[in-house]
């Protein structure tokens, strides 16, 4: 069998072996464009929550307006007690209205709260994902890289032995030749 025989051997055994493995690593990059769907799912949805924070905050401004107004009418009661009753059926509409606000508030904490606990689930979920991945890679792919890797490198010892041993061929060839060029002068000078 020549060296191109032997290799071409050696090369087709490796793609029948690493066929289950591409097949393998095929299966991951399917699970993980799956998992990629889903991180792109949750930042969707941190983009939602920011956007929830965001009028939060604004509505708090506006309740810190609406009490700065507050304070300035308590001011103008003090100085005029003839509209105490009007400013104070005035102040207890605004309270009202913070009342309303605030259980608008605590709504809008709660659906917070239940948008927390499905992120927390879904988190535990990838989890679960990954470590399956790993256990995948740790008992199945790393131990038929590992094979494949003990495959390659006994061929490549047994080459490089088989390179050496051509060298030293050549070498004794080369001084086979110059012995009989000089047996051959010899007997020429003999004959």
């Amino acid at each position: 069998m020549t060296d191109n025989e032997l290799l071409l051997a050696i090369s087709n055994m490796m793609d029948t072996k690493l066929e289950p493995v591409n097949k393998e690593i095929q299966g991951l990059k399917g699970e993980i464009l799956g998992i990629k769907e889903d991180v792109k799912g949750l930042k969707e949805d941190v983009e939602v929550l920011k956007e929830d924070v965001k009028g939060l905050k604004e509505d708090v401004e506006v309740l810190k307006e609406d009490v700065k107004g507050l304070k300035e009418d308590v001011e103008v009661l003090k100085e005029d007690v003839k509209g105490l009753k009007e400013d104070v059926e005035v102040l207890k509409e605004d309270v009202k209205g913070l009342k309303e606000d605030v259980e608008v508030l605590k709504e809008d904490v709660k659906g917070l709260k239940e948008d927390v606990e499905v992120l927390k689930e879904d988190v535990s979920d990838l989890k679960i994902r990954v470590k399956k991945i790993e256990l995948t890679q740790e008992t199945q792919i790393l131990p038929q890289l590992n094979t494949i890797q003990a495959c390659y490198t006994s061929t490549y010892e047994r080459y490089k032995v088989s390179v050496d041993d051509y060298e030293t061929m050549k070498q004794d060839i080369s001084v086979l030749k110059n012995v009989v060029e000089q047996h051959s002068e010899k007997l020429q000078l003999l004959a």
